[in-house]
């Protein structure tokens, strides 16, 4: 059995090969080198052989995403992964359903800016039934008039409940304001108006041009053999076009800081979502942009922001901030919640300490915990198979190698000092674009000036 040490260099620490601790929920553990696995059909996986325990997980990913939603259909995208488990080939919803559970094959779909991903988890005994029905949901989705009605009347009422929460409220003032003419501005799960006009022609259309070998990316961990996975990935995905037809996605810069959009909503905390133009995940300066955004925002209970805004002046529960990366552009985005009248407050004290991390980066200190952080955070992250399948087809569609895991730690223990406050100045020396959503000024006025009991504790 692997010891600790051999755990640690499966990761990456001081591994000659790149290599990962496969774990399924037993104590035993085996260290396993990544394969690249092409069928013979042509299809290219990145496969970790593990017989510890007789599950497989399998995690894919197409490009094109939300992005890939027509710019008066946002929405189309989701909806599509919300329908292709109900129904496909000579199976309706109730049929595919029932062939699923009686496995407990577990098949999922969604969608994001970018990426229209998938995942497969299954017994191995039961990987020729899995494949099967994944192969039909992909080239045979039904899409029938009970099941679309009855996705899109879920959708909708998620919506509605979306128009009056205020995290969702800010999130999507957000996104508008960073990207107002893109269609990263454009809600991943549509609006109330859109949703209802997507028509079955739509989603098969999306499938059509979306869901391409060319396109494809595929990570399996688990206990199976390369050649019954070759075949197996060749009857999923083999039928599939050679090549995606997409709209190309223009790069895009987050709107110029500063700006500020208030949105009135009648709560009683009011949500605070704040950002700005982040590095693109191949400049090279990206690696020191994440470290210092882990001493800024990213650390949690550690980080600057949590000390500053929690607990130095009692304003707000909790705040983070992290950072996103897509295709064509990348954001900083933090989030935290407060009382009413305490939101300028709060706002202003963000705005105070992103502008002296601009102006002189982390302390040495800080650096140096953030790093030992981020190396050890990895290792303990990926400790199931699916965790693991999960990140390697986020590098693959990062175009980061089947070395990054080897290579990761070192490219953090690169970042110096000197580059940290260099690059901090690069991501905030400009401000901040901020959405506030809750009780306008005046409203909080009025209120403060009204007697009433005292205030409940701040939530987030």
């Amino acid at each position: 059995m692997p010891t600790r040490r051999d755990v640690l260099r499966s990761l990456g620490v001081a591994a000659a090969l790149p290599v990962l601790s496969i774990g399924g929920g037993s104590p035993a553990r085996a260290a396993t080198r990544i394969q690249r696995l092409v069928t013979p059909g042509g299809i290219e996986a990145w496969f970790v052989q593990d017989a510890t325990v007789p599950l497989v997980a399998m995690e894919y990913a197409f490009a094109g995403g939300a992005a890939q939603d027509p710019a008066d259909k946002p929405g189309l995208s989701n909806m599509v992964a919300d329908l292709l488990d109900e129904g496909a080939g000579d199976l309706d919803s109730n049929a595919f359903h029932g062939r699923l559970e009686r496995r407990a094959i577990q098949m999922s779909f969604n969608t994001a800016r970018d990426y229209f991903r998938g995942s497969l988890r299954l017994l191995k005994e039961d990987r020729d039934e899995a494949f099967g029905l994944l192969q039909l949901a992909l080239n045979e989705p039904r899409f029938d008039t009970e099941a679309v009605e009855r996705i899109r009347a879920q959708i909708i009422s998620g919506l509605r409940r979306e128009s009056t929460t205020p995290d969702a409220l800010a999130s999507r003032a957000f996104w508008r304001l960073a990207y107002p003419d893109h269609p990263y501005g454009r809600p991943t799960g549509g609006t109330l108006e859109s949703v209802p006009t997507i028509e079955t022609a739509d989603m098969h259309g999306y499938r059509r041009r979306t869901f391409s070998r060319d396109q494809l990316k595929i990570a399996v961990v688990g206990d199976i053999d390369a050649d019954t996975l070759g075949r197996l990935i060749d009857r999923a995905f083999g039928a599939l076009p050679a090549k995606a037809e997409l709209t190309p996605i223009a790069e895009v810069t987050p709107a110029k800081p500063p700006k500020r959009l208030n949105v009135a909503l009648d709560v009683p905390q009011t949500v605070v979502v704040f950002g700005a133009a982040a590095l693109k995940r191949h400049d090279p300066d990206f690696m020191t942009a994440y470290v210092i955004n882990h001493v800024l925002g990213g650390g949690g209970l550690s980080s600057r922001l949590y000390h500053e805004v929690r607990e130095k002046r009692g304003l707000v529960y909790s705040i983070s901030e992290s950072m996103i990366w897509m295709s064509r552009s990348s954001m900083l985005i933090g989030a935290t919640a407060t009382r009413a009248d305490r939101a300028e407050a709060t706002i202003a004290t963000i705005g105070s300490e992103i502008a002296r991390m601009a102006e002189a980066g982390p302390t040495q200190t800080e650096l140096d915990e953030a790093k030992s952080y981020l190396k050890g955070s990895q290792m303990l992250a990926l400790d199931t198979s699916a965790k693991i399948a999960a990140v390697l087809v986020q590098y693959q569609l990062d175009n980061l190698g089947i070395d990054y895991i080897e290579r990761r730690n070192g490219l953090i223990d690169a970042v110096t000092l000197d580059n940290a406050r260099r690059v901090a100045e690069r991501l905030w020396g400009q401000g901040l674009l901020t959405v506030q959503v809750g009780r306008s000024t005046e409203a909080t006025a009025q209120s403060a000036a009204t007697p009433s009991s005292p205030p409940a504790p701040v939530k987030n």
